[in-house]
């Protein structure tokens, strides 16, 4: 039983909540150090005058290291947003200020102040005026947008699609409404497009609050882990956030498609000790981050000067929330969590090789075990591919299969043998066998990501271009396995070298949908968008990371060979199996063995889809400059279609299956630099 009566307000939930039998508003916010916590009310529409206060008495107030309150709405004199201000000790470890407004971390709506000002949360003193405010929860009015909504699932047919919500369709060229450029709702008029594509699963890049003045295009500097980026709204007022990404996961929804979200659970915007104090380093700074043994400097495992502390309870509980309000109340279907690893720090930084308790804590909870939860299963200090994560609904992002893809198809020696793995399913990072009994669909395949080269640029620079990003050239990775197939960049480019690069695009593309696992690409790979060779434009607001629609009408042929493909492997779940192919699959070469020398650079299989009820797969690859004679090893020439043949031009290059070309003969060449597809249905 609760003996809390409503004066002294209730622990639970956290952050603040509207009681709608007695009209008022509840308070609750975490800090085992502070020794004074004061509430402070304002209107939006005059940021800078505090309307109201509250100071909490630690008797009355506080229970362990819970502090709550109960205030009726008439008490608030007619606020509608808050902030805290939270003095405690001069210790080490502690950041105190308590002239400092603060956000309420569990706060669902955040307020920018036209003087909103990272400098002023940078330096000691009062920001009033200068602060972003916590938003009041407004009374529930009628149903929820997203009452009716019915999930989509995915299986076999699962396609990830890595979108970020103002690159999408922030350039005019995406023929959104102008007001809609950039935004959720811009998400929403490119529904046909999506469909079009063939897609199943949008992987929004960060939608969490970030700091707007920090410069990072990309997001992955959270500010509050419960509420929409407030930039990715049509509507320029701070409460319609919310309701317009309900639209868009309910639209998207319904056209089955699945919403994953990118979350940055890792580090956040307020950086090391020179950083801004907006939130966590004024409530607790020694519990919400992980500082070095003398309390004095941050651990900065992420690389963006702090590490949230997930080993403490408080923060896995703030995590937890966070992940269930976005199931719950917002209809997500699954997390792709960054710099995932951090998840397995001990309180001192080092890694806990045993169960971490927010892995498991994540994978027991009854709301969570329901969802999709991607890790990207590395950091800076520590790389954890493989069978790091417990439970069957944790995938993983497969940085090698994206290496080892690269590798073979950019013509590298010695790559045969690990391109037969990544093909498989990645059964020597997720082992089939007891105890793991790993499967297929823990693996995230992907060529690209937000984070390096794109399709075309893999293909086009052998170096990367970063200059614009103000760090002469010192920032995004070195090692790409790229080829820019012969001409660095799109300067006076030989259309000869321009065919090739769209070959060698097609080829990636055929490996990524015939292989198992969970294919996934970043958007506009379709149309071969570039960033000029920058593989790190995290900061780059313009239109080097914009998508240019006419792109899509330039290589019409690479859109379509994209549409074609993700069809064809939607259509059978003979490829993306729930297990690994097992006797369905045999390995071939040019001939009836597969060459595994150092130099090959060739391989040929065939999958049996018998037992999935589906059509059987003979796949030629030659990854060598000149051409293979492969000699068909299974079945008769009447038997065989071709599919795909990636050195042919459009439309010839891939064909389904009505108009597909019966195989001659038991031979064929496969030209060099290419991939080659037939199907037996």
């Amino acid at each position: 039983m609760n003996h809390w009566t409503p004066d002294n307000g209730l622990p639970y939930p956290m952050g603040c909540s509207w009681d709608p039998v007695m009209k008022g508003y509840n308070f609750s916010l975490f800090s085992k150090t502070a020794t004074r916590i004061n509430i402070l009310f304002f209107r939006a529409a005059a940021p800078g005058q505090v309307v109201s206060k509250f100071e909490m008495d630690p008797v009355r107030n506080k229970i362990g290291t819970i502090w709550s309150c109960f205030l009726a709405e008439a008490q608030l004199q007619g606020a509608d947003a808050y902030a805290y201000r939270i003095d405690g000790p001069v210790a080490p470890g502690n950041r105190f200020d308590p002239a400092k407004l603060l956000l309420d971390p569990w706060a669902t709506s955040i307020y920018f102040p036209p003087g909103d000002s990272r400098e002023a949360a940078s330096q000691p003193g009062d920001n009033t005026g200068k602060a972003p405010l916590s938003l009041l929860p407004t009374p529930a009015a009628g149903a929820d947008i997203l009452a009716a909504d019915i999930q989509p699932v995915h299986y076999h047919d699962l396609i990830i699609y890595e979108l970020h919500v103002r690159g999408f369709t922030r350039d005019p060229s995406s023929g959104v409404p102008a007001a809609h450029q950039g935004t959720f709702s811009g998400i929403v008029d490119k529904i046909p497009y999506l469909q079009e594509l063939g897609v199943t699963a949008v992987e929004l890049m960060p939608v969490h609050q970030f700091d707007p003045r920090e410069s990072n295009y990309w997001g992955y500097m959270t500010l509050n882990f419960f509420s929409p980026h407030h930039a990715y709204s049509a509507d320029p007022s701070a409460r319609s956030v919310v309701d317009e990404f309900k639209k868009m996961v309910l639209a998207l929804h319904q056209a089955g498609i699945e919403v994953i979200l990118d979350v940055i659970f890792n580090h956040t915007t307020e950086g090391d000790g020179s950083g801004p104090v907006y939130s966590y380093k004024g409530i607790d700074n020694s519990a919400f981050y992980l500082l070095t043994p003398d309390l004095q400097h941050y651990i900065n495992d992420a690389g963006a000067g702090n590490v949230m502390r997930t080993s403490y309870k408080m923060v896995r509980k703030l995590v937890l929330d966070s992940l269930r309000y976005w199931v719950q109340e917002m209809h997500i279907d699954g997390f792709r969590f960054d710099l995932a690893t951090i998840f397995t720090r001990n309180d001192d930084g080092s890694v806990n090789t045993n169960n971490p308790p927010i892995l498991e804590e994540i994978f027991m909870d009854p709301v969570l075990s329901s969802v999709r939860l991607i890790a990207e299963p590395w950091d800076i200090a520590s790389y954890q591919l493989g069978t790091r994560f417990p439970g069957t609904n944790w995938s993983q992002w497969n940085g090698q299969y994206r290496d080892d893809v690269r590798k073979f198809v950019k013509g590298d020696d010695n790559t045969v043998g690990a391109l037969m793995s990544r093909v498989y399913g990645s059964t020597d990072l997720f082992p089939p066998d007891m105890p793991y009994s790993a499967k297929p669909f823990q693996s995230i395949n992907f060529i690209n990501s937000h984070d390096g080269f794109t399709l075309y640029d893999l293909v086009s620079y052998n170096n990367k271009h970063n200059l614009a990003n103000g760090f002469n050239n010192s920032d995004g990775a070195n090692d790409n396995y790229s080829w820019n197939c012969g001409w660095e960049g799109d300067n006076n480019l030989p259309s000869d070298v321009l065919q090739l690069r769209k070959q060698q695009a097609r080829n990636f593309v055929t490996l990524l949908l015939f292989s198992n696992g969970i294919p996934m690409f970043r958007m506009g790979d379709e149309f071969l968008h570039t960033q000029g060779g920058n593989n790190n434009p995290f900061n780059q607001d313009n239109a080097t990371s914009w998508l240019n629609w006419d792109q899509k009408d330039k290589f019409a042929e690479i859109f379509r060979f994209f549409k074609i493909a993700i069809q064809m492997r939607k259509s059978h779940p003979s490829i993306g199996r729930g297990f690994f192919w097992g006797d369905d699959l045999r390995w071939y070469g040019v001939g009836p063995r597969p060459d595994l020398s150092y130099s090959s650079k060739s391989i040929a299989w065939s999958l049996n889809g018998r037992s999935m009820k589906d059509s059987d797969f003979y796949v030629m690859v030659n990854a060598w400059w000149q051409p293979l004679v492969f000699q068909i090893q299974e079945g008769s020439a009447g038997e065989w279609k071709r599919i795909i043949d990636t050195s042919l031009p459009s439309p010839d290059d891939i064909l389904d299956t009505i108009a597909a070309h019966p195989l001659a003969g038991m031979q064929y060449t496969v030209k060099g630099r290419s991939v080659v597809v037939f199907e037996r249905g």
